[in-house]
């Protein structure tokens, strides 16, 4: 076959192949076009997006939010539009935060801590044992020499700030004292972002005392406004379109409690011994950072784990819920 001969034939092919393609493109366009009226009314008639509704009087820690200042109420309003939006996320606190609020706020409680305080934790890490570029760790995220501050192990195989019951105690402790030097809840929220020597020097610069009239850097400038769109939101959280039934939520686990004052050389047989095993060890010791305990000293430690096992969630404890005022079946949808 001559290359002339080839190339004719295969012109050929190709435009027979070409017609019926370009035909049907001709009709997928003259009915997409025909469709696209129709989806738009649809859109415009069933799609609602709205902006959230701020409370008339808003509070942090007993402490009045002046809303009828025009960039707080911009503030509020903008941090409580992204955490609506961000459902997932949103969403995820949420589900953890019924099994770890029942930790924290008794803690609060017992150091005389605004309950407010326990969603500075949750903006903090979303309760998640995360550390931060700059070192932060743990629920609360604390910087290693302010938790040894606040009385923290923090080494290599022990790293308190990841023990949630310690390392509330150090972050009462901490806000306790912001408290007292700057005479406010809200300042100390914002000391804790910032620090208190960075906050101390800005309110001397500017000559103004309370945190709202404040010119600080962005993060601190939000931080407070963050905790207080999950306050308003997880305080009523229907009325920002979450529907959440009991079983959704990540229940309280119930833990047996096994004191040691010795070194364990191997955290893996341990866990075995106990009739666990090292991955559920150590998602409840999350403190434990290492493979052993090395306890020269023969300091105490208490080790968690599950009483009942970790192997159904039906196992896990559900009793603590009806005591948490947010979670009560009108606010969160039982069905």
């Amino acid at each position: 076959m001559t290359r002339k001969r080839f190339f004719f034939i295969l012109s050929g092919l190709i435009i027979l192949l070409a017609f019926p393609l370009c035909f049907l493109v001709s009709k997928s366009m003259e009915q997409k076009t025909s469709e696209d009226p129709k989806y738009g009314t649809e859109m415009q008639t069933n799609y609602r997006v709205y902006s959230p509704i701020i409370p008339e009087n808003l509070s942090f820690a007993g402490e009045s939010v002046p809303l009828d200042v025009y960039y707080v109420y911009e503030t509020v309003d903008r941090e409580l539009l992204v955490n609506t939006y961000w459902q997932s996320n949103l969403i995820l606190m949420i589900k953890r935060a019924y099994r770890f609020f029942p930790i924290i706020e008794p803690i609060l409680a017992r150091e005389k801590v605004p309950d407010d305080f326990k969603y500075l934790a949750l903006i903090e890490s979303s309760f998640m044992n995360v550390a931060s570029p700059a070192g932060a760790a743990g629920f609360w995220q604390f910087l290693k020499a302010t938790g040894e501050r606040f009385g923290l192990e923090v080494n290599a195989d022990v790293d308190e700030r990841y023990d949630l019951e310690k390392s509330t105690i150090a972050a009462c402790k901490y806000l306790k004292i912001m408290q007292k030097q700057f005479n406010s809840w809200t300042c100390a929220a914002a000391a804790y972002n910032m620090g208190e020597t960075g906050l101390k020097k800005q309110m001397n610069s500017q000559k103004q005392d309370n945190y709202w009239d404040l010119y600080l850097n962005t993060e601190t400038s939000r931080y407070v406004s963050r905790i207080l769109s999950l306050k308003i939101i997880m305080e009523a959280p229907t009325k920002y379109g979450l529907y959440l039934r009991y079983s959704d939520l990540y229940q309280p686990v119930q833990t047996r409690k096994i004191e040691v004052d010795s070194s364990i050389a191997s955290l893996i047989d341990f866990s075995i011994s106990q009739k666990s095993n090292y991955r559920v060890l150590k998602e409840f010791n999350a403190w434990l950072r290492s493979s052993s305990l090395p306890n020269k000293t023969g300091k105490k430690y208490i080790i968690q784990l599950p009483e009942t096992g970790f192997s159904s969630r039906s196992r896990q404890l559900s009793g603590l819920s009806s005591k948490f005022a947010i979670y009560k079946a009108d606010s969160i949808s039982a069905k």
